[in-house]
């Protein structure tokens, strides 16, 4: 049987009403409670209430990744406690680090990096020591940049300043070091020093030993150092710096030009020898030759040492030497330029408020469909293994995304979909909800005499006279608007009982379908194809669309607008070219009928309240 196409189209929009209530249903609660939660969340994350989380995590994320190999490029000469002990020294004198520089001078180093302060002489060998650094342009020594209180350390006299970096490093909150220095000025103090060095004068452009080191390497390999647009490049290869909302920061001090640390490993980042080895000769000539040579204080009697995020968990042995920090960050900008190692790097804030708001649909479409405790909890555990395996898998490309606030809106959105369904079902929610709008002055209110009147004055104009007169016009003289090809006997036994077909489908069907301005069927119920099937087709189409005019009106009464509705809908039952009278007849009279039933109960429910 083929079905006429307003039925097909009646029964989609029925589907498609249906659709529609669902995703209503769904999206209201997930998308208040999301959007709720994900402003929390980012509210708590821009004051830095989550950021000792997200830096805790960070640190986990760096002792997950896969270790790099030894960078062999670099070699490390460590002041071991066991060397002061055998040279009887301490700090170990200017003779001394003088014999360790000849000694590795016999071998080409390519750079030799000093992470030893020598502002003042410690004899013996001071001339021979102050001869080596200011002469031999390999040599790159240190000094402390002064800050708004402190003087500073300046480097060894006479040393140019084009071999002169300096050795600090910045820690965050904790003591922990995830960011490397790499350019700074000394800042304009509050009174002048008494003394004046390189290091504490203002608007000194200052590298780091780290950035120092790398830069001579890089040039030695053809690649030259520039600032293009504030920014450091080697060639092509960009070195951006950090900005202090990246990441899990908020806020942190971005002065200078910092970028994160990206350590290569905890303990095998780059070969070590100790001192005492390099003043006897028992270094292989090949961990030298075109080598990057750091020398700096291993023991921990130095107090040159710091927490690293592989100090997280840790008994002993928590801190890094600060001469293997200066070494994994050379190794990290040689890296970075010559075989693309990524850097560390992070969102913009958009796009991770993006990110966080994602995860909080995730977590309130988990609420909404998950009800059961076991099934929600493994779903929830789940789920945030899932976004971690992903953050770590992101990091070992260098990316730093955010994990803890979208675990907290995944999580959050969740259960708050599960508490404010259950709530808005239970008792004292429906209670609470009332007393709301009332509160906030939204109870629903119908002026009973406005509403007569105006259903009156639609009833008693002119144009409504007009159109009754074309009913009974219709109703009098049917043959003269319809050409019926077929016989009438069997479509008068159908009989037309609004009342009976509205209680077995009308509730079944009540607000799913709106008002879509269509045209009522063109055939009467008293006026159907001979074909008993085509009859009961046609006869539930009108009878359906009657079901839909009637919910809406009934949905919309309760309205302020409630009277345009009405005025329309009575005007487009009478005005239909296509329409019966017994149809019209019979919608007018169900209307007034629910209109007087809607009167009564508002009447009821308001002396209730």
């Amino acid at each position: 049987m083929i079905v006429p196409w307003p039925n097909n189209l009646n029964r989609y929009l029925h589907w498609l009403g249906a659709v529609k209530e669902s995703v209503a249903k769904l999206t209201r609660p997930l998308i208040v409670t999301s959007l709720l939660v994900t402003m929390g969340t980012l509210g708590l994350r821009y004051l830095g209430l989550i950021e000792l989380a997200e830096l805790a995590v960070y640190d986990q994320l760096i002792q997950l990744k896969p270790n790099d190999e030894e960078d062999d490029r670099i070699l490390v000469v460590g002041i071991t406690e066991t060397d002061l002990q055998s040279l009887q020294e301490w700090p170990i004198s200017d003779r001394t680090l003088s014999q360790a520089i000849t000694n590795l001078e016999q071998h080409q180093p390519q750079t030799i990096a000093i992470d030893v302060f020598r502002d003042f002489p410690h004899e013996p060998g001071t001339q021979r020591l102050l001869t080596q650094l200011q002469q031999n342009s390999k040599i790159i020594s240190i000094c402390k940049v002064s800050a708004v209180n402190d003087l500073g350390t300046p480097p060894p006299p006479g040393v140019p300043p084009e071999q002169v970096g300096f050795a600090d490093l910045v820690v965050d909150s904790g003591g922990i070091l995830r960011r490397s220095l790499l350019l700074t000025g000394p800042p304009e103090p509050t009174t002048p020093f008494p003394k004046q060095h390189l290091c504490n004068q203002p608007r000194q452009a200052l590298l780091s030993l780290s950035l120092s080191a790398a830069m001579r390497y890089l040039a030695a390999q053809g690649i030259e150092a520039d600032f293009k647009d504030q920014t450091l490049t080697f060639g092509s290869t960009v070195i951006p710096p950090i900005q202090p909302g990246m990441g899990g920061y908020q806020g942190v001090d971005a002065n200078g030009y910092q970028i994160m640390l990206h350590y290569r490993s905890e303990k095998h980042s780059v070969p070590k020898v100790s001192l005492m080895e390099v003043i006897n000769g028992q270094v292989d000539p090949a961990l030298i030759r075109d080598r990057i040579i750091f020398i700096g204080y291993t023991t921990p009697q130095a107090k040159d040492d710091f927490y690293t995020p592989y100090s997280i968990g840790k008994d002993d042995n928590q801190k890094m030497p600060g001469v293997i920090v200066h070494a994994q960050s050379t190794s990290q900008l040689i890296s970075t330029v010559l075989e693309g190692r990524p850097l560390i790097w992070g969102w913009p804030a958009a796009v991770e408020a993006l990110w966080i708001l994602a995860w909080a649909l995730a977590g309130g479409i988990l609420g909404w469909y998950l009800r059961h405790p076991v099934a929600f909890a493994l779903v929830t555990v789940i789920g945030c293994g899932g976004l971690y395996g992903l953050c770590l898998l992101i990091f070992t490309q260098g990316g730093w995304i955010p994990f803890v606030p979208p675990t907290f809106t995944f999580i959050g959105t969740a259960v708050g979909v599960v508490l404010l369904d259950r709530f808005n079902r239970s008792v004292y929610g429906q209670q609470v909800y009332r007393k709301v709008k009332n509160l906030l002055h939204l109870k629903i209110e119908i002026d009973e005499e406005k509403l007569e009147q105006q259903v009156s004055d639609i009833t008693g104009t002119d144009y409504f006279h007009d159109l009754k007169n074309k009913v009974k016009n219709l109703r009098n003289h049917p043959a003269s608007f319809y050409d019926w090809n077929h016989q009438q006997d069997d479509a008068s036994n159908l009989s037309y009982n609004l009342d009976a077909v509205l209680h077995s489908e009308g509730s079944a069907r009540s607000g799913t379908i709106p008002h879509n301005g269509q045209r009522l069927p063109s055939q009467s119920l008293n006026q159907q194809d001979q074909n008993p099937q085509s009859n009961d087709d046609n006869a539930f189409d009108v009878t359906q669309h009657l079901i839909q005019q009637t919910n809406y009106i009934r949905r919309e009464t309760v309205t302020d607008q409630a009277p345009r509705y009405v005025a329309f809908v009575i005007e487009q039952a009478f005005c239909e070219e296509n329409d019966t009278s017994a149809v019209t007849q019979d919608y007018l009279v169900y209307l007034t009928k629910k209109i007087n039933t809607l009167q009564s109960n508002i009447t009821t429910d308001s002396s209730r309240n």
